[in-house]
């Protein structure tokens, strides 16, 4: 048996789920006809929800994290 305890880091599940609705909402968008990238920066620099369709629960889905974690996330993976 083994008496270490085993750390769970938050951190870590959160830059999932942020990578993961990223993604899904990027392809969303794409499908839709929209350009994801330029969607996506009117609505982390203006916080209008509307640049993001309600397509597939896309608008929701990104609703769910605050704009912050994900422009700290995206920087965080570019400077990687």
């Amino acid at each position: 048996m083994d008496d270490k305890t085993t750390l769970f880091d938050i951190s870590l599940f959160k830059q999932a789920q942020i990578e993961l609705i990223i993604k899904d909402v990027y392809l969303a968008l794409k499908e839709k006809g929209y350009d994801p990238i330029n969607q996506l920066v009117g609505y982390l620099t203006t916080g209008e929800a509307s640049y993001i369709s309600n397509y597939k629960n896309s608008r929701n889905e990104i609703l769910e994290i605050e704009r912050e974690l994900i422009v700290a996330f995206l920087l965080e993976q570019y400077l990687k």
